[in-house]
């Protein structure tokens, strides 16, 4: 007869075999926050396993209530069923059978309770999850529209979809990561419109993971998903706001949704999915398409500007004579490929420190920032000015990109062009360019082409990138997703 690993123990019809086990898995007496109550129904022996802080104490303390309310006369034959049918004035009840999933369940804040002679238990959903109201997340804010964000609890980010999605096709399968931090996953999708095939390959994808554990949430699942790549670009797309994911549950994307994270990971992302902002929607088309173009300038100028303004200060003869005043004055005592960079990582420093800077302690942070950097350095010849004045320009546009991922790798694209300008000037442009846009046409998110409708282009489709279609002219869901269902209207 093959041994019965710990890992599928069943559980004993004996409560003291049962009690000496947990206790030494569970380090009961060493770990301060492991309670176990005992208690009797006639005489029948009664163990409650619960986790402090974990527990909405007004509930269990009215299941004790009723349980030590019980008589002899009242239990009939079998204690469990009456129990679990009758006398826990609880509707959230499962009868476990293996230790492993008592303890799963037990670990995630549920109530465990053990019967003398009946070899299962029942598990009582009585959790409360430490977190946060729904406030609006600060990298998606908006001037109109809803002001509720996702949190770190799953249960609430779930809540807060189908509260948009009120469809019985909507789906959330759930798995849990991390052999030992045991993170709950959810795959969220609409099952007659998202793409069987995405559907089943994420799933396969996420059952591959093998780790102990994930505690940095949806990013180690992007990583395992995405797998080993040297593209600084984000080839999935974040958000925080529950209308923007019920958006693309009804375009046809498949989510993630992890336990701890208050971000929801999108899939199959292009780059142009994060280049669009939901206050472009809360608008008219009108304003809405004068937004996004005002905000796709932006990006342009974050990343072009600094390499083609030191392309032209390297080549002043290029320089038509009614831009001339575009030039540089006086360039400084540091040579202005040497300016860029130092300028560009004190940028991130600055970035950074207003990061990690306490909040009252921002304000003098900037203050001290901007003398120093903004002023004194120019006088003593460490920048021109007209290096901070563009490298301003740029960081304007560099915050104006809707998406975080973004922005940074776009940072790095202008980073290599200033070298590449530096180095090579006109010809490093050029093969910088190329360099880039080669990369990001050769790149795919879960077999979806990254620059698609530009690459391989899709008219109608770069039509709704380029201007801000109305609603009711939207009919059709975007191409790109291979959805089951194209029609939207």
């Amino acid at each position: 007869m093959a041994q019965i690993t710990e890992k599928r123990r069943p559980i004993s019809d004996r409560l003291e075999e049962n009690q000496e086990y947990l206790n030494d898995r569970l380090g009961v007496g060493k770990s301060f926050d492991i309670g176990v109550h005992e208690f009797f129904v006639g005489n029948t022996k009664l163990l409650m396993y619960y986790i402090n802080g974990f527990v909405e104490s007004q509930l269990v303390t009215q299941i004790m209530r009723e349980i030590n309310d019980l008589r002899g006369r009242d239990v009939a034959d079998n204690l469990f069923d009456t129990l679990f049918h009758k006398f826990i004035p609880f509707f959230q009840l499962v009868k476990v059978e293996t230790t492993d999933e008592f303890m799963d369940k037990l670990l995630v804040g549920q109530v465990g309770l053990i019967i003398d002679r009946f070899p299962y238990a029942i598990i009582m959903d009585a959790k409360v999850l430490p977190t946060r109201s729904p406030e609006e997340p600060d990298t998606e804010r908006i001037v109109r529209g809803a002001h509720d964000g996702f949190t770190e609890a799953l249960v609430t980010n779930t809540v807060l979809t189908r509260r948009r999605i009120r469809d019985e096709r909507l789906r959330f399968e759930i798995m849990q990561i991390g052999e030992r931090t045991k993170t709950d996953v959810a795959i969220a999708y609409l099952q007659d419109v998202a793409n069987p095939e995405l559907v089943n390959d994420l799933k396969e994808r996420l059952q591959n993971i093998q780790i102990d554990g994930i505690p940095m949430a949806e990013k180690t699942i992007e990583e395992f998903i995405i797998g080993k790549t040297l593209n600084p670009f984000p080839l999935v797309r974040y958000t925080e706001r529950p209308d923007v994911a019920a958006v693309h549950l009804l375009e046809g994307h498949v989510l993630i949704y992890v336990d701890t994270s208050p971000s929801v990971m999108i899939t199959p992302a292009t780059y142009f999915h994060h280049v669009q902002h939901a206050e472009e929607y809360r608008q008219t088309p009108v304003v809405g398409a004068y937004l996004r173009w005002v905000r796709f300038f932006g990006i342009l100028v974050s990343v072009f500007v600094l390499p083609i303004w030191l392309l032209l200060v390297m080549h002043p003869s290029i320089i038509p004579e009614s831009l001339h005043f575009i030039g540089i004055k006086d360039k400084g005592s540091i040579p202005l490929l040497a300016q860029f960079i130092m300028a560009e990582l004190g940028l991130d420093l600055m970035r950074m420190a207003a990061i990690h800077t306490p909040t009252p302690l921002s304000v003098a942070m900037g203050l001290l920032a901007a003398i120093l950097v903004g002023d004194v350095a120019i006088k003593v010849g460490l920048f021109a000015p007209e290096v901070i004045l563009y490298l301003a320009v740029a960081a304007i546009g560099m915050f104006a990109t809707p998406s975080y991922e973004l922005s940074l790798a776009n940072r790095l694209v202008r980073l290599f062009l200033i070298l590449m300008v530096g180095l090579f000037a006109t010809p490093g442009l050029m093969i910088g360019l190329l360099v880039v846009l080669v990369a990001l046409a050769t790149t795919r998110s879960l077999n979806t082409p990254y620059l698609w409708p530009f690459i391989p282009f899709n008219y109608k489709a770069m039509k709704d990138v380029v201007v801000r279609l109305a609603v009711p002219h939207k009919n059709q869901r975007p191409s790109i997703v291979r959805s089951q269902n194209s029609a939207r209207q």
